[in-house]
């Protein structure tokens, strides 16, 4: 199957189709590899050749996959066929490609945070996310590029240049875990891992028609990070399906003491069935944050036709969205606060060596006050406690991903949606970063696509602490829009 007009003439009339031929193995979900391999009908190293064939094919046109290290792969697949030989449980995740983030620090594999000041630096640990997918089974093929320091929605960096969407090689994948969301879309990874602030895992999920799950704060415990009790940025995980999610959700998730807001054991309830019956289910929405938020018109029909079909799975559809006033300056105030902690020194040190817009936020942030900071946390608190009150009548809130759709490549941010002007680089993210605010669990899952053939993703965010929960009414919504399913040309069957 082929995007719906994804990849024929763009407005310029310039073609730009590539279609390349994939091995099958490529386009099965990672719980149905997992079965192969459990059931010794594949080995781990066939998988991992055929992904490395897939990434041969495809890379070199979207440039998802910065750091290729097959060698190191092939290794960590043997080991897994022969745990499997001698009759021993490689792990959940066993035998399953993945490619980390490269704002996470690899052990031995070189990781540069997109930017020139890391370009060839190599850590000597794993960050605990990865640990824990290598404890699992899973085996690391390489690096997926990021905006520099992940910074913006767009991604590109003086590193490794930009990646492309493989729906429209003109178009932004989105950000920041770009390079993970197009691996994942052109069938080159069964999941990836990524972050997310102010919509780093939902965003290029959208834009790439995969999953991405930004999990509870704690619920993916951050292992080195500077400030363990931030609860702004989160790690989760990405897929091209909600129960590759779970699956992946399931070997990531888990207290670790050297974390302080880590979460208590949940892990094994990912694992459980999703099917569900969503009948009654009490479901809020608003295609336009109750008009708090400007909205291009191609998204707001895509995600009003997602909302018809939780309408027709049963649930009780009503059209209102929660108070979000303040949340835009809480998280600038938050966002530019930890920029200016980060990033300070080393623009100080090095001001040539970031991009404009960091320079921006952390200059920004150099310039609050602690008063500034908890005033910020205490508007945050009141706009929690709004949300929380207004999920007594709701079980989900549901909102678009993103006001709109993937953009071109040649802009570096939007700066205007529907006639209203964008102030800042991540003003067209307040759709996501509103929710960041909240502290909510949120997942972005395929909804449709354009007329012109570009990925819608629908927004579900569920009540506190509530994974689970919103995996299951996601997955009922999977099983009747079938959106996964739409490959880009880059990898037609």
């Amino acid at each position: 199957m082929t995007s719906k007009g994804s990849s024929g003439q763009g407005k310029t009339g310039r073609d730009y189709r590539i279609l390349y031929f994939m091995n099958e193995l490529c386009a099965k979900t990672a719980v149905e590899l997992r079965n192969l391999i459990g059931e010794k009908k594949i080995s781990a190293v066939e998988l991992l050749d055929a992904h490395l064939e897939q990434i041969e094919l495809t890379n070199s046109s979207l440039n998802a996959i910065v750091t290729l290290v097959p060698d190191h792969a092939k290794e960590m697949a043997q080991k897994v066929d022969l745990q499997i030989a001698r009759g021993e449980n490689p792990g959940l995740l066993a035998g399953l490609p993945i490619a980390h983030k490269d704002l996470l620090q690899t052990k031995a594999i070189k990781t540069t945070f997109g930017s020139k000041l890391f370009e060839n630096f190599v850590p000597k640990k794993n960050a605990l996310i990865v640990q824990r997918l290598v404890d699992a089974g899973g085996v690391t093929i390489g690096k997926t590029n990021v905006p520099e320091w992940g910074a913006g929605s767009q991604t590109f960096n003086d590193v490794f240049g930009e990646t492309k969407n493989p729906f429209d090689l003109t178009r932004t994948c989105g950000g920041s875990s770009g390079g993970a969301a197009v691996a994942l879309a052109a069938r080159m990874l069964p999941l990836a891992d990524g972050s997310d602030m102010g919509g780093s895992l939902r965003n290029p999920a959208s834009f790439c028609n995969v999953v991405g799950f930004r999990t509870s704060a704690g619920r993916v415990p951050a292992y080195p990070v500077p400030d363990g009790w931030s609860n702004l940025s989160v790690l989760g995980p990405m897929a091209r399906t909600v129960s590759d999610c779970a699956l992946m959700l399931a070997a990531i998730a888990g207290p670790d003491d050297r974390t302080p807001i880590s979460l208590p054991d949940s892990s094994a309830s990912f694992l459980d069935a999703l099917d569900s019956d969503q009948k009654g289910t009490r479901v809020a929405f608003s295609p336009d944050f109750g008009g708090q938020l400007p909205v291009e018109l191609a998204v707001r029909n895509v995600i009003t036709q997602g909302a018809q079909v939780l309408s027709d799975l049963g649930c009780k559809v009503s059209e209102s969205c929660p108070d979000f006033s303040g949340a835009d300056e809480v998280f600038k105030t938050l966002r530019a606060w930890s920029f200016a902690s980060q990033h300070g020194e080393g623009i100080r040190r090095h001001p040539d060596q970031y991009k404009e817009t960091i320079i921006w936020n952390v200059e920004a942030g150099l310039k609050l006050s602690g008063t500034d900071v908890s005033d910020a946390n205490k508007v945050r608190t009141q706009i929690y406690n709004r949300v929380n009150t207004f999920f007594q009548d709701y079980d989900f809130l549901v909102l678009p991903v993103s006001q709109v759709a993937p953009f071109p490549l040649t802009n570096e941010y939007v700066t205007s949606i529907n006639g209203t002007r964008m102030e800042t680089y991540i003003d067209w993210m307040k759709s996501c970063y509103y929710i960041t605010v909240t502290g909510l669990p949120a997942i972005s899952i395929p909804c449709g696509f354009t007329p012109e053939g570009l990925p819608v993703g629908i927004q579900i965010i569920g009540k506190p602490l509530q994974e689970l929960a919103i995996l299951r009414i996601a997955y009922a919504f999977e099983q009747v829009t079938r959106s996964w399913k739409t490959q880009p040309d880059i990898c037609l069957l």
